[in-house]
């Protein structure tokens, strides 16, 4: 990526929030700093499912609403569709 996308990518954390959290369940994405993780909840508030913000594997937060792999050790951290459609465009 170029340099632009690199300065977005951080004004949008400085804003926005460092990390996120995406719910397993219904898609619904938060995004989070990292001083203020522990007011992140458990549960999705859209529809009770479990909120994920960091990979089951290796603990790693991650950046994006789409990732379904973790970008430090590379496991799945969800499946690739939701609601029959995929997160991520193929390849």
């Amino acid at each position: 990526m170029g340099k632009a996308s690199d300065w977005l990518r951080e004004e949008r954390r400085k804003v926005l929030g460092d990390w996120v959290a995406v719910c397993l369940k219904c898609g619904a994405g938060r995004r989070w700093f990292e001083e203020f993780e522990a007011e992140v909840p458990d549960e999705c508030p859209q529809c009770g499912g479990k909120l994920l913000r960091r990979c089951p594997s290796c603990n790693a937060a991650f950046s994006s609403i789409a990732a379904v792999d973790c970008e430090e050790c590379g496991k799945p951290i969800r499946p690739d569709e939701l609601f029959g459609s995929p997160i991520k465009r193929r390849r």
